[in-house]
């Protein structure tokens, strides 16, 4: 029973965050793996993602992103990509675009992709990020995926680390 409580209750302070995407803010993100429901998910996938934006306005952000993923009995990928989220509203929720470039040894793509997400807050700057995402091969339909990404961010306000004199 108290863990529901404490549940209930970081998800209301969650909910009830204000400001939290102010144009100004840095933002640095990681996530370890993904979970494919894509024809590739039966097998073995482990993926490393760093994801850095800023908020250049009030609830818009612009990302980049670099990381690796290795599939069972396929060459590894190193994917490059640019795209922009957009806060729905401010308890966290989000919508996001993208463009991929992936690279493998046996060839190179471009994925087009969207994203919804929600920003959980755990504390004031720190957030587990659960996101489903669809990307778009430009190459081939069967290199397509969609699935669920949990990853984790932290939110770097515009004064928090200015130097006191």
């Amino acid at each position: 029973m108290k863990k529901v409580f404490l549940l209930l209750t970081v998800l209301a302070a969650s909910l009830t965050a204000n400001a939290q995407f102010e144009q100004g803010k840095a933002y640095l993100g990681a996530s370890l793996s993904s979970i494919d429901i894509s024809s590739q998910a039966k097998k073995f996938h482990f993926g490393v993602n760093a994801k850095a934006g800023y908020l250049f306005a009030d609830n818009l952000m612009a990302t980049a992103q670099v990381g690796y993923s290795h599939l069972e009995d396929t060459p590894d990928v190193l994917v490059l990509g640019a795209g922009a989220r957009y806060y729905i509203i401010q308890n966290g929720l989000y919508l996001g675009a993208s463009l991929k470039y992936q690279h493998t040894d046996d060839y190179n793509d471009f994925l087009p992709g969207v994203q919804l997400g929600y920003a959980f807050f755990v504390s004031r700057t720190v957030t587990i990020e659960p996101e489903l995402y669809m990307d778009f091969s430009t190459k081939n339909f069967d290199n397509s995926a969609f699935g669920l990404g949990v990853g984790i961010g932290i939110y770097l306000f515009k004064d928090q680390y200015k130097i006191k004199k």
